[in-house]
Parts: structure tokens; sequence; C-alpha cells
């Protein structure tokens, strides 16, 4: 798969709730900077971080809204709209940077907005 195609596939199966498919996506010694869950390194880790994302949220949808994609390195800004196990919404901004190599994601690193904030067609700027 291309850089592309393995980004479009990492958000599909997160869009899924295919975490099975997503943990395929990366390699054995991936590491992950996590803003909220910080300093990730090694698949075993990930797919334990799973585990949680599967009890500690209800829904989970991260939808890309600009891809920009160079060689083996893509940098993604999306939106995360959620709920929480009890159905709490979780709202985000969000931009993934994302280093592949042999066709997997090796590195990844995320930011999210730091303080809730009003729907975009409120949202005051400046």
């Amino acid at each position: 798969m291309s850089t592309r195609e393995i980004i479009e596939s990492y958000y599909g199966s997160v869009n899924r709730g295919d975490w099975d498919t997503w943990l395929t996506l990366f390699t054995d010694d991936v590491v992950i900077d996590e803003q909220l869950a910080g300093h990730v390194e090694g698949i075993g880790v990930l797919r334990g971080a799973v585990d949680g994302l599967k009890r500690g949220y209800s829904n989970f949808q991260n939808v890309p809204r600009h891809i920009v994609v160079e060689g083996d390195e893509a940098c993604v800004v999306s939106r995360i709209s959620a709920a929480n196990a009890n159905g709490v919404p979780v709202e985000a901004n969000v931009a993934n940077y994302f280093r592949l190599r042999d066709g997997k994601i090796a590195y990844m690193a995320n930011f999210h907005d730091s303080v809730p904030f009003l729907p975009f067609t409120t949202q005051k700027l400046g």
C-alpha cells in the first residue's frame, strides 16, 4: 500500500472500530508520542491501549479534514467526535504526524485541542 492508502486505512479502521486491522498498520517497534497518553513504545503496549479504548468509549470517530503526504511521511488534521463509556460527548480537533518504514507506521505523534471549544460556527478567532 502507498503512504496515503495506509493513512486512509488507519482512519477507516478506527472509524469502523476495527482495531485488529488498525494494529496491523504499525511496525512491531512503533513509537508514539500521544499528547494525553504520553510516550508509547512497541506494538504490545499499543495492543493494550486498544483494550482501554474499547472500554473507555461507547463511540469513537476520527474524521480526517486534511491529509498531506510526502514520501513516507504524512500529516493529518482531523476532528474527533466521540462519547466516553457513560455517553458523555468528547469533541477535539487533532493533528497527527506519521512516519512510515517498510510500508507500516513506525512513528506517530498527535496533538489535541488543549481546552474545550465551541462549535466551528460560533468559535471566535483572535
